[in-house]
């Protein structure tokens, strides 16, 4: 696993949303070797429509990270991600059209992705996890269950169950043997940052990419979110995360937590509260119990007025936990 291969180390990176876009902006500039593989469950908003419409995979979440590894014009990324204010494409992304037309000109999604990444010249890759139109379950500890993604948060709020188990309907399709390969091959795995269940748990629950991770040698980590999500996570430290990944997976995915140190700003702070989420706890000794290593960095900003990982100080301590922690396992 030397970090001295050509253009960088093999990067695998697991999720969706804007968390794995933004530290996608910083993992860029200390690879190209980088393949980002991602959910595409999403069945709301503008991607939700599209998938109504057309028939395809929602592209939002791919196309995020596509325009996360490009290298274009300022111009060009400005109309990716213009959003139409009127008519019935209101709410609606240009990037999100592109891409669906490439779709219409495809064999198949992955096909359409490829294309997209080519016209865009990006840095490494990006790659929907299954080409299969896939909607996202959740099943809660009271037994009820709630169907596509877009609904899951929404049913949850208020109450006091937590999701106990994710599936894919269909469950368990195939996933994309590229994406497969991407892990298999790869010099370090990164799961996260994003929404636990509905982001990073939809890639692990495609038939082979939590087997093809455990089995890996690579350098493994979760990026833990800064804070906790209304809908989702609520009130879990560090280790419900992980535990709710080990045990829906069914495997021991990681060795290594990388966690947020910076302080957050006690006014910010309890903005978040006032909507049901804040930051997460890091219960040192529950995650140790797991076999999974803490380490702690200053990863967070709210340069934007919302708590969210800096994307270049995340890859900075994401290769520097590469270089220092490669060949050290935290407990047998």
């Amino acid at each position: 696993m030397s970090s001295k291969r050509a253009g960088g180390p093999r990067i695998a990176v697991i999720g969706g949303g804007t968390g794995l876009s933004t530290m996608l902006r910083g993992l860029k500039r200390r690879s190209r070797n980088i393949t980002a593989i991602v959910t595409v469950a999403d069945d709301g908003g503008g991607s939700g429509m599209l998938r109504e419409d057309l028939g395809m995979p929602p592209p939002g979440d791919v196309r995020n990270c596509i325009q996360a590894l490009a290298n274009t014009e300022p111009i060009m990324e400005k109309l990716l991600a213009y959003r139409f204010t009127e008519g019935r494409l209101k709410g609606q992304s240009f990037g999100n059209l592109f891409l669906a037309a490439l779709n219409g000109m495809s064999g198949t999604f992955d096909e359409a992705v490829r294309r997209m990444s080519d016209v865009l010249a990006i840095t490494g890759r990006g790659l929907p996890v299954t080409n299969e139109n896939v909607y996202l379950a959740a099943e809660f500890s009271d037994g009820t269950e709630a169907v596509g993604e877009s609904h899951i948060a929404d049913f949850k709020k208020g109450t006091d169950k937590r999701i106990s188990r994710v599936r894919l309907i269909p469950e368990r399709p195939p996933a994309l043997p590229e994406a497969l390969e991407a892990i298999r091959e790869a010099d370090m795995i990164v799961l996260g940052p994003g929404s636990l269940y509905t982001s990073i748990m939809p890639n692990l629950v495609t038939d082979g990419v939590a087997e093809a991770v455990a089995a890996s040698g690579a350098f493994k980590i979760y990026v833990l979110n800064v804070m906790t999500q209304d809908g989702e996570t609520e009130g879990y430290t560090a280790s419900d995360h992980i535990s709710a990944l080990f045990s829906n997976s069914g495997a021991r995915l990681f060795d290594w937590c990388l966690a947020n140190s910076r302080e957050i700003p006690s006014e910010l702070a309890g903005r978040y509260r006032a909507e049901g989420a804040g930051p997460v706890d890091i219960d040192d000794e529950a995650v140790h119990k797991l076999g999974v290593g803490i380490i702690r960095a200053p990863v967070a900003s709210w340069a934007s007025g919302y708590i969210r990982h800096d994307p270049d100080a995340l890859a900075r301590e994401l290769m520097r936990a590469y270089r220092e922690k490669s060949h050290t396992r935290v407990y047998e």
